[in-house]
Order: C-alpha cells, then structure tokens, then sequence
C-alpha cells in the first residue's frame, strides 16, 4: 500500500502531537508515585473513563472481532460483549468502594482486606505474576497486531516473518516508551484521550468507504449471502440454532452469556473491577468522578465503538470468502484498509492503529510498572524510599516492562487474536467470584485467593491436555472445579483476624449481610444502604446495553420497526438508571 504525501503529513502530525503531549506532563509526573500511577488523584471522570476506552481499544481488537465474525457471525461478538454486565455491576457495586480504598494498585488491595504472611506473600506474588507474565503476553499480542496490520498495509508482505519484525517491533515500543515512561498516568490519560478521537474518526471512514465498495449495505449483505454457505447466520445478533449448520452451538453461547462474565479474570473486565481500570478509578478526583467514568467506559466500550469495526469486518468477509478457512481470519482488516482506503485515509488508518496500539501500550506499561514499583519494591525491598527514589523505580521499571514486552511480542507474532483473548479467559476461569465476594463476605481469606489462581491454572494446563474441547467449555469446567477447591480452601484455613476485618470495614463500608459478625463489633460505622438499587443500576445499565447494540445495528440495515423498539427500550432503561444515579449521588461531593 503506497503513501502519499497527505497521508505521511497526518503521520508524521500525529506523533509530534502525542510525543507533545507526554512530554508536557514529564515534570508533573516526577513529583511523586502518586502523580506518577494515579495522577495525584485529581483526573475528572470525563478523561479518566476516555482512558479506559481508549485502553481497550487496542491494535488487536478491530482484528479480533473481523475474527469472530468470519467464524461465527456477527453473534460471535458475544465472546467480549457477554462482560457488559459485570462491566456495570462493577460501576454501580464496585466502584466507589475501590475509590475509597485509596490503594495505588488494585494488587496493594489484598493487604488492607487480608493480613499476615499470606496476605504479603499474595500481594508479591499476584504482583508479579501480573507484571511478569499476564502483562507481556497482552503487550506480545497487542504488538503482534499492529505487526500484522503494518505487514499488510505500509509493509505488505503478506503472512511471512522475516528478519525486519524486530526492528519495527522495537520502533513501535521505543515511540510509546518514550512518552509513557517519562509523563506518566496524566500524560497517558490526556493523550489517550487524543487517540480514541482519532482511532474512531478513522474507522467510521474506513466503514464508510469500504461498505461503499460493495454498493451499500445491501450490496454487502447480498454478496455474502451469495456466496457464503449458511451466510444469512453472518447477520444474526443470536446464532441460529434452528439450522443443521449453526455456526455457534447453543452450550457456547449459553458459557458466554451465564458463567463467564462472573467466572472469569479478564483484563479490563475483571470481576468487581481490577488492573487499568482501578488504576484509573483511583485516579478519579472522588467517588462520583470514578462511577461516572466507569460508566462512560461501558457505554462507549459496547454502545459506540464496535459497529465499525463490526461493518468492516463484514466487507472483508464479501471481499474475501476464504477468510473463514483461514488460520488467522483478522487480517481481513488491514486487507480491506490496503486494497480499499484512498489517499489520506491511508494516513488516518495507520494513525488510528498507531492510536489504538499505542493507547493500549502506555497502560500496560504504566499499568505493569505500577506493581513492581510499588507492590514489590516499596512494600518487600524499601518501604522508606523517598519518592524521588520512587519516581525513578517507577520509570526503571516502565522501561523493564517494555523490554519483556517486546520479548513477547516476538513469541507470540503469529499467533490469532481472537484466540489469545479466549486463552486467558480460560486461564483465569473460576477466581472472578472471590474477586467480587471478597468485598461483601467476611469469610474470604488471604488462602482463598491464593488457592484459586493455583488450581484455575492447573486445571487449565490438565485439562487443555486431556481433553480437547471448545475453550468455552473448558473455561466452564475450569471454573466450577476452581470454585469447588477455595470454597473448600476457604472453610477449612481461618479467617483473617478481627483487627484487619474492622480495619477493612471502617474504610470501604461495604453494603449487604455478609459483614453481620464484623457489623456487630463496629456498630458505629455507616455502611451503604443502597445495595438494592445498585444492582437495580447494573441490571438497566446492562440492558442498555444490551438494547442499544442490536438498535443501532437495525438502524444500518434499514429495519427501522425493530429499531425503534430496541432503541425506545434503552431510552425507558436509561431513564431508570438516570434515576438510580440521582439517589446514590443527590449532589456533587
């Protein structure tokens, strides 16, 4: 794919820009770890919840929903969109009691709820098997993606490897390296902000003028109708079970939608909410700042971003019918971006997975360097170090997550998107429910948390082994052994003592029975009372969600009569949670 002159002038504008900006907050960044990881705690929701869009708008994703659709169907979107409801449980239940934490890291979390050796011996752990190996496998497929996408537009060279990815690999993470390391959490929020303008504004062009290469929607719907067996099922919100082809059985379906949103630790949707999107919870001026964002997060996350991608992923499979047979079917993407997008819209594309990568990049370095700074470092190595000692820990250790990044982006360049996410959704299967019980059920210890990593992942490793199944289903199976070994854990090790039960107690004040016994001994704390209507909020927010998607979806597609009933349900649905809002938070405080 050829540049012209105003596609290199939008490049070359870009970075200039987002290198601008990164150094603009170096010095506000150097004052301290708090300034550096939770931006002094002064973000206002609005850039804090833009973050967290951005974040997950990785390089990766628009390839792993042209993926899923090749292989399913529009219905195989349920794999990442079945987490919108525990996305609003953790806005309407979750959120304010992480903000009142005041935690640095959502890792820091498990020595003011459990104590003891355990509790420090997890804290270490959890931090370094987060920082060390979930994290570079997300930086080796997120970078393997925007490697693809290069190799199949400004690169064009098809699927073969040669000697040069390392090079534009280390390119890639010395650009992002550079500003993320030296602004920290301020200047990666503002300049996430930036790029999520840009990474839509291109795919909502790219989805015009690619849908428009087909001759409109009905063009597009036609030729793959045509041509593809069963390719009236590519169109389906649910799959079609009625066929004797589905292209997605009902037990997968029924594992997204029941069991994994709950059951499994995914980055950025994490049970109870955990990772970046704590970290920018705590970055929020206050408890009402931190809900608003997690909710701009949900909506724009589901609601807004996916029907471009959704709509390109479609002409890839009109345009090329043999992407379904492929062993990497996102491609499809860039493929559509190379063979379709005119002069200057080459530009914005390659800006916008710059965008999207480098969004996503700057988190999970700040993210990863978070826990090894202040979750290893501080607490077992120098717990007085001053906070310039800190500051140049924390950018040390940016700079160590970048090279083991790269590492692994290296390992895993070939390897598909779509199955990478559902890989480390099955790894973690079984330890989202102690993430979102441990905040409501005093019983839960330090030996409960630590007993279901171990056993989610050996589980995982036996039965990926033995048994050859859909990883939904093994996520399923995963998961109910998992919960069957902490529950068990859990009744036979002690409760944490009293003293950090109380401690935990007075400052989250978390709602519900299942503090009853620790209620009794602090009578005097006032705990929230509203549990009800929160979930009441997380169920009418979920549906939304859940109304606006297929909304907007009859709308492309000129089916205006199911439109309007989709979309006047989310209006009804909206006007509730708008209510539900407005009684657990009357005024700004």
């Amino acid at each position: 794919m050829r540049l012209e002159f105003v596609d290199w002038t939008i490049i070359v504008g870009y970075f200039v820009v987002a290198l601008g900006i990164g150094l603009a907050f170096r010095k506000k960044a150097g004052g301290s770890m708090v300034e550096y990881f939770v931006s002094g705690r002064s973000l206002p929701w609005w850039i804090a919840g833009t973050s967290m869009v951005a974040t997950t708008f990785a390089a990766d994703t628009p390839l792993a929903v042209t993926g899923l659709v090749a292989k399913f169907g529009l219905a195989g979107n349920w794999f990442w969109w079945a987490f919108a409801l525990g996305g609003m449980v953790t806005v309407f239940v979750y959120a304010r009691l992480w903000r009142r934490t005041e935690v640095l890291t959502d890792v820091e979390l498990v020595e003011l709820r459990y104590g003891g050796k355990p509790a420090a011996f997890l804290r270490g752990f959890r931090a370094l098997y987060i920082a060390l190996l979930i994290n570079p496998i997300i930086i080796g497929w997120v970078t393997g993606a925007m490697l693809k996408v290069l190799k199949h537009t400004v690169l064009s060279g098809g699927e073969g490897s040669g000697p040069g990815d390392w090079s534009i690999i280390i390119a890639m993470l010395v650009v992002v390296g550079v500003y993320s390391t030296v602004s920290g959490m301020w200047g990666v929020a503002v300049t996430d902000f930036f790029q999520f303008i840009l990474a839509m504004a291109g795919c909502i062009a790219l989805a015009v003028v690619s849908v428009s290469s087909l001759g409109g929607i009905g063009g597009m719907r036609h030729s793959i109708v045509t041509n593809i067996a069963g390719g009236e099922q590519m169109f389906r919100f649910l799959p079609d079970f009625r066929g004797s082809d589905p292209w997605m059985p009902i037990g997968v379906l029924l594992v997204m939608l029941f069991v994994q949103w709950w059951a499994s630790w995914y980055p950025g949707a994490e049970p109870g909410g955990g990772g970046f999107i704590v970290q920018r919870m705590a970055s929020c001026k206050n408890e009402r700042h931190a809900v608003w964002a997690t909710l701009w997060f949900q909506i724009a996350h589901y609601c807004i971003r996916p029907w471009p991608w959704l709509l390109v992923s479609f002409v890839a499979v009109a345009h090329y019918p043999g992407l379904r047979e492929m062993a990497d079917p996102g491609v499809g993407f860039p493929m559509v971006i190379r063979d379709f997008a005119p002069a200057g819209l080459r530009g914005l594309m390659i800006v916008a997975f710059f965008s999207a990568y480098m969004s996503t990049m700057s988190t999970q370095i700040n993210w990863g360097a978070s826990y090894l700074a202040s979750d290893f470092y501080k607490r077992f190595i120098n717990p007085n170090a001053s906070d310039s000692r800190l500051t140049e820990v924390s950018r040390m250790s940016s700079i160590f997550i970048l090279i083991t990044g790269g590492v692994a982006a290296w390992i895993m360049k070939d390897v598909s998107v779509d199955q990478a996410w559902r890989f480390l959704a099955s790894l973690g299967a079984g330890t989202g429910a102690v993430f979102m019980l441990r905040w409501f059920w005093w019983r839960i210890n330090a030996w409960t948390e630590i007993s279901a990593m171990i056993s989610s992942v050996a589980f995982y490793t036996v039965i990926s082994r033995l048994f050859p199944m859909d990883e939904e289903y093994r996520l399923a199976l995963v998961a109910v052994l998992t919960i069957a070994v902490w529950l068990v854990v859990t009744w036979i090790t002690p409760a944490e003592d009293e003293e950090t039960l109380c401690r935990f107690y007075r400052k989250v004040r978390p709602a519900g029975k299942g503090w009853q016994p620790i209620a009794k001994i602090c009578p005097d704390v006032i705990c929230d009372s509203d549990l009800a209507l929160s979930v009441t909020g997380a169920i009418a927010s979920g549906m939304v969600v859940y109304l606006l998607l297929p909304g907007v979806g009859f709308v492309i597609f000129r089916d205006f009569s199911r439109a309007a009933l989709c979309v006047s349900g989310a209006l009804a649905c909206a006007t509730l949670v708008w209510f539900v809002l407005l009684r657990m938070y009357p005024a700004e405080r």
